[in-house]
């Protein structure tokens, strides 16, 4: 099965969606370093839309992990001229529950690339750890699950992308369409993702990449990213480090709290108070009168 690259266009500063304007999507080519130049490592096998204007690219089997350097080619609408997006990097292995990549912690600590096995496997636990941190805090999953509507009929006045469209399972959670397929006169399949989709949001991202290199920092023993010391005693007896910025400001790690926005809300329905039956009263219905 081959592994999957999900792109969105970006022309003149902002997101575009090709296909309905008569563009298109043509490439992804991968390189071995930031140059982008040489001999590619790989080249895209396929690409399709989804029905959220982003794009998905197909790549070969077999590239080891690491980070790829790519260069995506489209064409924003018809008659334009083609765009080339040199700012593309991929971290591999993707699809592993991960919100981040080894490599995006590296680049925190200052490690060099490429990681090796050893070291890609101790980033890989401190970003489940700060990954669980904040599920935790959110008291939610922060990896959708799939759901899967059979035959079932849109709702009038919604587009078939919009996931009002379709009695979704759950109404009280975000709720993603991947797809919908025709099947009999007027019916469909419908593929969903019902929650919070963690790895798409920057402010959940940045607080896993930032939380899992302090905890790299502070495990005794780590060769990985240490504190840089800024002063030492004449032997050796005590030991100043470089102070970090106070929460708030500029620089300073990203707060739990920071992430509130993110937590699910939970509505309930008001259960009426009783009232004095009638005739005596007006049953439970609420009356000021």
């Amino acid at each position: 099965m081959a592994t999957t690259y999900t792109y969105q266009p970006v022309d003149g500063g902002l997101m575009c969606d090709p296909e309905p304007d008569g563009g298109q999507v043509t490439s992804l080519v991968l390189y071995p370093g930031p140059e982008r130049d040489g001999i590619p490592t790989a080249a895209s096998t396929g690409v399709s839309r989804l029905v959220n204007g982003r794009y998905a690219f197909s790549l070969p089997d077999g590239l080891p992990d690491g980070r790829y350097w790519a260069v995506a080619t489209f064409i924003p609408a018809r008659g334009a001229p083609p765009v080339t997006d040199r700012t593309v990097r991929l971290d591999l292995p993707a699809g592993s529950g991960l919100l981040a990549s080894p490599e995006q912690v590296a680049d925190e600590l200052g490690m060099p690339l490429p990681l090796s096995a050893a070291q890609r496997e101790e980033l890989r636990a401190v970003i489940a750890k700060a990954q669980a941190d904040v599920s935790g805090y959110l008291g939610r999953p922060v990896i959708p699950r799939p759901e899967i509507l059979r035959s079932v009929v849109p709702l009038f006045g919604y587009h078939l992308a919009d996931p009002r469209a379709w009695p979704a399972p759950s109404y009280d959670d975000i709720a993603t369409v991947l797809s919908y397929t025709p099947t009999t006169e007027g019916r469909y399949d419908v593929r969903l993702l019902v929650g919070l989709h963690a790895a798409e949001e920057e402010p959940i991202v940045r607080y896993v990449v930032a939380h899992a290199g302090e905890l790299v920092r502070n495990k005794p023993g780590s060769a990985s990213g240490e504190r840089r010391v800024t002063s030492v005693s004449a032997e050796g007896q005590s030991i100043s480090y470089d102070a970090a910025p106070a929460s708030g400001q500029a620089g300073s790690l990203p707060a739990l709290d920071s992430l509130a926005g993110y937590r699910k809300r939970l509505y309930r329905p008001i259960v009426g108070a009783p009232a004095v039956a009638w005739p005596y009263g007006r049953g439970r219905r609420y009356s000021r009168w």
